[in-house]
């Protein structure tokens, strides 16, 4: 876990940066509602919908990220109101709850955006039970978050906008079908039901900080699809936590509340969370239970019994996340790692298909923004394949396959980004090799997906390779198809049984 987070690579310092303008932006947010005059509640309220806006918004370009932080406060102040309305009415409050969490991941069919919503949504709600905040509290509230968004919008979009002029890729959306096919459908169903055992069992150990065991589920739903990821992110989720504690006893515990250290662990857990979030679940877990205990301490409510009690109902929203996806309409781990993968490989046959274009002349074609999808959906196949590559699968053989697939499609990622930075060069264009390599490739790739696999021609890897020695780009090209034909076995091509599947 450590190799993970501190060894693994940070292209362009992407991650540093992303984490280092959370910091900023959070901040920033936190003093301009200090500025106005707010309360505490108010402040972290502010501070929430700050990091939310920052770490949740994730389309593809500026322009579609600012109106979707223009959005957040539509579906975030009907939720503030409803939750700060319901306190005396448990039930009622409760089945708000597991409704604000089923239209929140139903929602995510709309692509990113309407996943950015559906969280901001739900954690509306959430803060509600974390803050115990009430009606005539709105007022403030509703000016923190309007406060805090313009604040981390100005860092964002305007002080620290190193998206702007990046190349545009299309954030990958989860592979759809219709009605209960759909998986959307089937993890509404499943959150649904996740979160109301885990409210009920929640209620029945603590009846203060229940939500806790919600916010579990919650979170080990988001970013997942099939049973298999989501099962090892509740795992992570709970180890992550009973490593958080343990540092929060440590750390924040002995710091009793005390503003100044207890405002920089903040800073630092902040920091924690949005540079570990895509490398390891479980240091981000550590870097939120740190949050959450610091801000525990400033509330004057921290103790030990108290972290305790937060590993009970984080146990207790895993379990429940757990139970709902092998119960409810379970998506197949084999199902979407094959979705997956085979996008991948599209992909790949996209990005070559625009670099042989640009090479033969087309000035139009631009392999740059297939080359950011791609990276994009490595990302996904990585967690499909999460459950295969666990330490403690005991699946040997389709884990060594697993292995072998995320590693062979490394290599066509590194040689894609060689390829595009080639044919981006003017030098470059119009070498009729160049091209012709080019278009072998992609036929190696649409040989690879095709239904019925395609004849190869003989001596096409050796002449490639004998070209290789003369040409960096061929160089490229010959390792791309040298890859693309290793993948054949591991994918399992020529039964098209599973791609992962025994």
């Amino acid at each position: 876990m450590l190799k993970r987070v501190f060894v693994a690579p940070d292209p362009g310092r992407a991650r540093l940066r992303f984490a280092s303008r959370a910091v900023l932006g959070i901040t920033l947010a936190v003093v301009v509602c200090g500025v106005a005059g707010h309360s505490l509640a108010a402040a972290i309220t502010g501070g929430l919908a700050a990091l939310l806006a920052l770490f949740t918004v994730t389309d593809s370009t500026v322009r579609g990220q600012a109106v979707t932080t223009a959005l957040l406060p539509v579906v975030g102040f009907p939720v503030l109101a409803l939750a700060a309305g319901l306190h005396d009415y448990p039930v009622a409050r409760d089945v708000a709850f597991l409704t604000v969490m089923g239209l929140g991941v139903y929602a995510r069919r709309w692509g990113p955006r309407g996943h950015s919503l559906g969280v901001f949504a739900f954690m509306m709600f959430f803060s509600t039970q974390f803050l115990h905040a009430e009606l005539k509290q709105l007022p403030q509230l509703y000016a923190a978050v309007l406060f805090s968004l313009a604040a981390a919008s100005t860092v964002r979009f305007g002080l620290w906008c190193y998206e702007r002029g990046a190349p545009v890729a299309a954030v990958p959306a989860p592979p759809s079908g219709e009605g209960l096919a759909r998986a959307t459908t089937r993890q509404a169903l499943q959150a649904t039901a996740g979160g109301a055992f885990a409210l009920a069992v929640g209620q029945a150990i603590s009846g203060d900080r229940w939500y806790w065991a919600v916010g579990a589920t919650w979170w080990v739903f988001v970013n997942t699809t099939s049973r298999g990821e989501t099962l090892v992110r509740g795992f992570r989720r709970v180890l992550g936590t009973v490593v958080g504690i343990a540092a929060g006893l440590v750390l924040v515990v002995p710091l009793d509340g005390a503003p100044v250290p207890s405002a920089l662990l903040i800073a630092i857990s902040v920091f924690g969370i949005f540079y570990t979030a895509a490398v390891s679940y479980s240091w981000m877990m550590l870097s939120v239970t740190v949050l959450a205990g610091s801000l525990y301490g400033l509330l004057g409510v921290l103790d030990a019994s108290l972290l305790g009690l937060r590993l009970v109902e984080t146990g207790v929203g895993a379990l429940g996340a757990g139970l709902a996806v092998l119960l409810i309409l379970p998506i197949s781990t084999h199902a979407t790692t094959d979705a997956w993968v085979e996008r991948a490989i599209l992909c790949v046959h996209a990005c070559t298909a625009e670099a042989a274009a640009r090479l033969a002349g087309t000035t139009s074609a631009d392999p740059a923004p297939r080359v950011a999808e791609l990276e994009a959906i490595l990302g996904r196949v990585r967690l499909s394949l999460a459950p295969l590559v666990h330490p403690f699968s005991p699946l040997r053989a389709r884990k060594g396959r697993a292995l072998q697939v995320i590693a062979l499609l490394d290599d066509c990622a590194r040689e894609v980004r060689g390829l595009a930075s080639i044919a981006g060069d003017p030098e470059a264009s119009h070498d009729a090799r160049l091209a012709a390599a080019c278009w072998r490739v992609e036929a190696a790739v649409e040989s690879l997906t095709a239904r019925e696999p395609r004849p190869r021609e003989a001596g096409t890897s050796s002449d490639l390779l004998h070209t290789a020695a003369l040409e960096p780009a061929l160089a490229h090209l010959h390792s791309l198809e040298k890859s693309l034909v290793e993948l054949a076995a591991p994918l399992q091509r020529v039964s098209r049984t599973p791609v992962i599947g025994s």
